[in-house]
């Protein structure tokens, strides 16, 4: 212990006269853990960290898929909870949820609040228990009893102050009163991320019961039900599958007509830890595998200074072996410098990683799941602990086996040499310095070009046509509910008269309303039939989005009109019910054809659903995502389909925002208890569309040039300490006639020489790296020429100002004072 105090002491001291080389060093690993910290805090928090449920390893979540229909995921009918429910042996508990939205009225204003309705076995599932009151009980599965109302610990502090007199006051929803029956934990929540109903608020406020009546047995239609289950003991997510496949081919034989062959239904099972973590596994692995990459390029920078430190260190090194200092004993002196070094960085690191971790918080978008959990705990403080030792031994090892092998015969000797030891600009003794050189450069490469892809990959999505102009559109969620809609007049009435008020406002050119807006969580798809077409062999009916339209939608929206005409007032309750389609629907349904005038209707091949006649064509929207496509879709007017839920949109020809409080003054004289939220502009729906992908392309980015800088300081330091060495070389050379260009070629060939190297080194890398990052490029090959020939161009640039100054101290050199130096 005593002699590790000395080591310890001794380093210490050194560092405290070398400040530039131990702010340097610092400097370098400090960058490398602090960005390898925070991104692994990420992980840990999103990747690593079990969900907050008791048993939650048991929990699994089933989807509605029909492939063959292009249904990848969809929600679930009442009918078949029951069929899922009553026909496996897989599961211990089925539970049955659907988001919804309400009007709560009784308070100064009235609020829009997200609520899940849920059988009274959901909650229990998942480990809960009442903070206050109770949750509930299979009688609340009974249909006809009074309402219940489960409370958020959030909900029930926000709008009862805390007040334990709350449970048994009744609240008022959409004109009806709900009895508040119970209050949650504080640290209990289902967000979107873990339950993604179909509708409701990403956070909801309240949980209501789900009762269901002896019809709903047999109910195929209204796919909107989530279905979670907790699987027996023993039991597997993959045996659970293998029997989800023998319901579901046994309800193709049964119900052919609602399941088509050609659509090829089953019921995926999914363990909840893997539902929340989505499709964020894989950039999150990649920004792993970057940061990493940073840090070993830190560590090659460090390494290069310990050996630019050792070169001054020889004679030290002489001494002690003449006294009788042991390789062994050296060696562990110059690793214990190297690992507080590396401590030392890893504490600035944390601190670092704190401010990063932040940032990510802050500006990180909310489609990725679970980063309010991101934090500094235990297991990152552990992990920066094994990083900061590892990286002391990392960048430590070889300059110290070089310095504990010293021989004390060549040291005697190395004196009287000339230029062709170490001194020599191509020595020997320098071939490691100029391997870390090409090793960083080659990081650098696959981290750009990696980089680079996403870049351009963010700029092909930007520029993708969405079939909308975004531009200075407000929009804003509205819902007419209570006794006095109750009427489908009431509801047709209502949003007329808003349409119209909406117009009169001053700097609103156009102002309409659609059941789903594009880009939102809103959609709705369904079966249709196409009049005379033949359906293919196994097919009942064709799959295609559905919107319904009011005011004037199209004009707001800037939707192109391609043929035909837009809805008009004669578009009524009671008129031949007609439909607008877009182009995608006319080119795949009407190919050689013109649409107008053909007739679709809702269901499938013996439905009795009334025609509809095609009066319109409208230009394709990308409904889900700019890089994803949209099925075939239809529009449909509100006039004869009214909804009570819209998502009003307003075009301004000022800034929307400034519109805001007219629009909520305009709704406030039409009704005063109707609510309005989720008010955004269409550009801020447009950008969050893009949040995550902006995300990863940004750090990607930023930690690609932290580790094109370092590269370019390494590469700065090695030639700058070349050139030093290489003095006597040097004079020689223009003492025999070499001109300050020749001495200046001479450096920077072999600073040039080094970044070429490194740049095929690191395409070679970047070609099998950018493999795995197919998934998450678009309209960009993994192997684009225009990245991978800018990369290496701009490497070959940062290394010529790197060496520039080297090379400008080289050509200075006087020949007789580097001789005399000698």
């Amino acid at each position: 212990m005593d002699t590790l105090l000395q080591d310890v002491r001794f380093a210490l001291r050194g560092f405290a006269k070398n400040r530039a080389f131990t702010l340097a060093a610092l400097l370098s690993l400090t960058l490398g853990i602090g960005v390898n910290t925070a991104v692994f805090s990420v992980a840990n928090a999103v990747l690593l960290r079990p969900l907050p449920y008791p048993g939650a390893d048991r929990l699994v979540i089933l989807w509605n898929r029909s492939p063959g229909l292009n249904i990848t995921q969809d929600w679930f009918s009442t009918a078949q909870y029951f069929d899922i429910k009553n026909g496996n042996s897989s599961f211990d508990q089925v539970a049955i949820a659907i988001g919804a939205n309400y009007n709560l009225t009784g308070f100064q204003e009235p609020e829009r609040i997200g609520a899940i309705r849920v059988s009274s076995n959901l909650l229990p599932m998942f480990g809960t228990k009442a903070a206050l009151g109770r949750l509930f009980t299979t009688q609340d599965d009974s249909p006809g009893r009074s309402g219940s109302a489960i409370l958020t610990y959030g909900a029930w502090a926000r709008r009862y102050g805390s007040d334990v007199h709350a449970i048994g006051k009744s609240m008022v929803l959409n004109g009806r009163p709900f009895e508040i029956v119970g209050v949650l934990p504080p640290n209990f929540a289902l967000p979107r991320e873990v339950l993604p109903t179909l509708y409701g608020a990403s956070e909801p406020d309240l949980f209501l019961p789900l009762p269901f009546d002896t019809a709903a047995v047999h109910l195929r239609t209204h796919e909107d039900y989530n279905i979670v289950a907790t699987l027996k003991r023993g039991a597997t997510h993959q045996s659970a599958q293998a029997e989800m496949d023998i319901i579901t081919a046994r309800l193709r034989r049964e119900h052919a007509e609602v399941y088509p062959p050609n659509g090829g239904l089953t019921f995926g099972v999914v363990p909840l830890f893997e539902q929340v973590i989505g499709d964020v596994r894989q950039p999150l692995v990649i920004l792993l595998a970057a940061v990493s990459l940073v840090l070993l390029i830190a560590c090659s920078n460090v390494a290069n200074l310990l050996l630019s430190r050792a070169t001054g260190r020889k004679q030290e090194i002489l001494v002690r072996s003449a006294i009788g200092a042991t390789s062994a004993r050296l060696l562990r002196q110059l690793l214990t410098e190297s690992l507080l070094l590396a401590l030392g960085g890893g504490a600035l690191g944390v601190l670092l990683a704190q401010g990063i971790v932040q940032g990510v918080r802050a500006l990180g978008p909310g489609s990725i799941p679970r980063l309010n959990n991101v934090d500094i705990d235990v297991r990152v403080l552990l992990f920066t602990l094994f990083l900061s030792l590892c990286a002391g031994v990392v960048f430590g090892l070889a300059p110290a086996l070089r310095l504990a092998r010293f021989d004390l015969r060549e040291g005697l000797q190395s004196a009287g040499r000339g230029m062709a030891g170490s001194g020599s600009l191509w020595g020997r003794r320098n071939h490691l310095r100029r391997f870390l050189v090409v090793f960083e450069a080659a990081l650098s490469v696959m981290l750009l070009i990696a980089a680079g892809l996403l870049i351009r990959s963010f700029e092909k999505v930007q520029s993708v046509p969405a079939g909308f102009d975004a531009r200075n559109i407000l929009t804003l969620g509205l819902t007419m509910s209570g006794h006095k809609y109750d009427k489908r007049a009431a509801v047709q009435l209502g949003y007329q008269l808003l349409w119209d008020e909406l117009d009169r406002l001053p700097g609103v050119s156009a102002a309409g309303g659609v059941s789903a807006l594009p880009l939102s969580e809103l959609f709705s798809w369904g079966p249709i039939t196409v009049e005379g077409r033949v359906p293919a062999p196994g097919e009942n009916f064709i799959n295609a989005d559905q919107r319904i339209v009011a005011g004037r939608y199209f004009q707001a929206m800037r939707i192109p009109l391609l043929k035909g005409r837009l809805f008009s007032k004669q578009d009524i309750d009671g008129a031949p019910p007609v439909v607008v389609i877009d182009d995608n629907m006319a080119r795949q349904l009407w190919p050689n054809e013109d649409p107008i005038g053909k007739r679709i209707r809702y269901g499938g091949i013996n439905d009795k659903f009334p025609w509809q006649t095609i009066v319109g064509v409208v230009a394709r929207v990308k409904q889900y995502a700019l890089d994803s496509d949209s099925r075939i879709a239809f529009y449909t007017p509100h006039a004869q389909q009214p909804l009570r839920a819209m998502t009003v949109v307003i075009k301004a020809g000022v800034s929307p925002a400034a519109l805001t409080t007219s629009v909520k003054q305009a709704i406030a004289r039409l009704d005063p208890d109707l609510p309005i939220f989720e008010v955004r502009t269409m550009l801020n729906r447009v950008d969050e569309s893009l949040a995550r992908r902006r995300f990863s392309t940004w750090l990607l980015g930023l930690f690609a040039a932290l580790a094109l800088m370092l590269s370019a300081i390494g590469m700065y330091g090695v030639m700058a300490y070349l050139v030093n060495q290489s003095a006597k070389e040097i004079g020689i050379r223009m003492a025999l006639g070499a001109t300050q260009v020749n001495i200046a070629r001479m450096v920077l060939r072999a600073g040039f020489g080094l970044a070429v190297f490194g740049a095929v080194l690191g395409i070679a890398g970047a070609a099998t790296l950018t493999r795995f990052m197919r998934n998450l490029l678009f309209g960009v090959q993994p192997m684009d020429p225009m990245i991978f020939l800018t990369v290496p161009v701009m490497l070959a640039v940062i290394a010529i100002a790197a060496t520039y100054f080297p090379a400008r101290r080289a050509w200075r050199i006087e020949p007789m004072a580097a001789l005399r130096s000698e």
